[in-house]
């Protein structure tokens, strides 16, 4: 009792073009409503890590000054947190695990003693985003940072 079994084209089930598009446009208005909510995120906690990490740099250099009397001078101020300076006495570093990073958007942190910000003290800062310094967005260890 095997019949033939005769498929009609009616009784095909494919998805039609309709569906096919209304189904993109649901998928694309679900796109541009979370996306943005996702890249705002990755850039506060790009901002974050950078706050951290200038953070570290400041208890690195309370031990410098702690145990050579001052705190390091010269562009390569960070760099002295690593290799000990030929002039100064009473090193006890490395004061940082690794060597210095760079700053979540790939530029180096800039180093200044006397700082602008800080007279008395130091300043370090991220350039932020757009890689410039003096601009809205760079991030510092003074109480006059953009973020």
């Amino acid at each position: 009792m095997n019949l033939p079994r005769k498929r009609s084209r009616s009784s095909r089930r494919a998805f039609t073009l309709v569906e096919l598009l209304l189904v993109l446009v649901i998928l694309g208005t679900l796109a541009a409503l979370v996306l943005p909510k996702f890249t705002g995120r990755t850039e506060q906690a790009r901002v974050t890590a950078a706050q951290t990490q200038i953070a570290t740099f400041g208890t690195a250099l309370d031990a410098f000054e702690v145990d050579t009397g001052g705190y390091p001078r010269g562009a390569d101020g960070l760099q002295q947190l690593i290799v000990a300076p030929s002039d100064v006495t009473g090193w006890r570093g490395p004061y940082l695990k690794n060597d210095i990073p760079v700053d979540p958007w790939g530029h180096p942190y800039v180093y200044e003693c006397p700082g602008k910000l800080n007279p008395s003290g130091y300043d370090v800062r991220s350039m932020g985003p757009d890689g410039q310094a003096g601009t809205n967005d760079d991030i510092t260890n003074g109480s006059n940072s953009a973020r």
